[in-house]
């Protein structure tokens, strides 16, 4: 996918609590400045996010949990959460958004990544109808848009990125969404 530098999702995080869902980018928004915090349920990934950490000399505040475990963090707090895989697999996404909506300051933005739906339907380019698009609900993108709605988040962008290195590819690999809380 396009970095950040083309995509633009995410403010200037220098001296802001950024919350990291799922094993990837806390070590690069420390490096920013960020107040870095990650919650993984992955032992593994919470040992290799330390090990990256101390390899560049950052502070990151690491949770092992599911992504909807937010209690260490209190309401209002965070400026930015972001995932770029974790809410792809997250059980309950409602749950997830609830949790996110209560931890943010109002109209701060969550920033995330699932494979796009129907990237999720093709194998070797090929399509792999394994359950029709429709099938789980949470997964499509008016799911997604109807369940961030429902959880109090403005969506105000939706992108859709040719992988970067495959630019003949016949669907986007990634959904990218950005949605700012609102209310208190």
């Amino acid at each position: 996918m396009p970095g950040e530098d083309e995509l633009r999702l995410c403010p200037d995080v220098h001296g802001k609590r950024v919350l990291v869902l799922g094993g990837n980018g806390a070590v690069a928004f420390a490096r920013l400045g960020a107040k870095a915090i990650e919650i993984d349920p992955d032992d593994a990934h919470i040992s290799a996010g330390r090990a990256l950490a101390a390899q560049h000399g950052v502070t990151v505040e690491f949770h092992r949990g599911e992504v909807a475990d937010l209690g260490f963090a209190t309401s209002g707090s965070i400026d930015l959460v972001f995932s770029s895989t974790a809410l792809g697999t997250a059980d309950d996404l409602p749950r997830v958004f609830r949790q996110v909506h209560r931890v943010l300051k109002p109209g701060a933005p969550l920033v995330f990544a699932i494979t796009h739906p129907v990237a999720a339907m093709l194998e070797g380019g090929e399509v792999v109808l394994r359950k029709p698009y429709w099938a789980n609900a949470q997964r499509t993108i008016g799911g997604l848009f109807g369940s961030l709605s429902r959880n109090n988040f403005s969506v105000d962008m939706i992108m859709e990125p040719a992988p970067v290195d495959r630019p003949d590819a016949l669907v986007p690999a990634a959904l990218i969404l950005r949605a700012r809380k609102q209310g208190l």
